[in-house]
């Protein structure tokens, strides 16, 4: 492990939220460790997406707390939360399409000279500077996310696998300390799984950062979290390490018994 500090980065606090008539988050308490993957299953509609949305900000919680290093942030606006160093993935690549891989990357950065016309004009040896190094973190990240050698082509031509690894090296290029990742295993054939999860775990070793996870693909899951927390109708149900969690009679009787119907 990267860190052996046992105090979270990421904390929720009694958070509910209700759509309606429906609970689609329901009380939950729980805390992300810092430098660790850790997963997040269950069913569908157990509030998985939900919940992301409530800690990045897209949705505002109905009732509790949720605090990013020890600061609450439930009711910041969105941008405020990213810039802060929390940034999530979508279920839905939203890579651009005929930009190049790197282009995707180096476009991420806030603020950057060159956007601003003057500065091409009576600064251009600043606006090269600082293109430089973009381009060079983004070469770096690439690098760690195995799409190095793909650097030139367009981000529509990737396989389903490559397109998720594209989201999160993307996401990288923001600094953040933690990644909330929604469904990597998406669109990403069976052969490809592996290698997700292992770049996703050398991002993780390499740049330091946290990763909390949603997942269907159990192999996936199994394989690339530290922990788990299963959610189920919008309550949080068990939590602990991948052996454990698998064969929980718990889990077995609501997450994986409820897959199979």
């Amino acid at each position: 492990m990267i860190s052996h500090s046992n105090s979270p980065i990421l904390s929720l606090r009694d958070v509910s939220k209700r759509f309606g008539g429906i609970n689609a988050v329901d009380g939950v308490f729980l805390d992300v460790v810092p430098h660790r993957i850790t997963g997040l299953i269950g069913p569908n509609g157990a509030g998985k997406t939900t919940l992301f949305n409530l800690i990045s900000g897209f949705h505002k919680v109905d009732s509790g707390q949720i605090y990013f290093k020890g600061e609450r942030i439930d009711g910041f606006p969105l941008h405020r939360i990213f810039h802060k160093g929390l940034c999530r993935t979508f279920q839905t690549s939203r890579e651009l399409k005929r930009m190049t891989i790197l282009e995707n990357l180096m476009l991420v950065p806030p603020n950057q000279l060159g956007e601003r016309l003057w500065r091409t004009w009576f600064s251009p040896g600043l606006v090269k500077r600082q293109e430089a190094q973009i381009r060079e973190k983004a070469l770096k990240i690439l690098q760690s996310a195995g799409l190095l050698h793909l650097k030139g082509e367009y981000a529509g031509n990737l396989s389903g696998g490559q397109k998720r690894l594209l989201d999160l090296a993307r996401t990288m290029m923001a600094g953040p300390e933690l990644i909330l990742f929604d469904e990597p295993g998406a669109g990403v054939n069976p052969s490809e799984r592996r290698t997700l999860a292992d770049r996703i775990r050398k991002l993780v070793t390499e740049e330091k950062i946290t990763v909390f996870i949603i997942g269907h693909e159990m192999e996936l899951m199994m394989d690339i979290c530290d922990s788990i927390i299963v959610m189920d109708r919008g309550k949080k149900l068990v939590e602990g390490p991948p052996e454990e969690i698998k064969i929980d009679p718990q889990v077995l009787e609501v997450y994986l018994g409820g897959a199979k119907q």
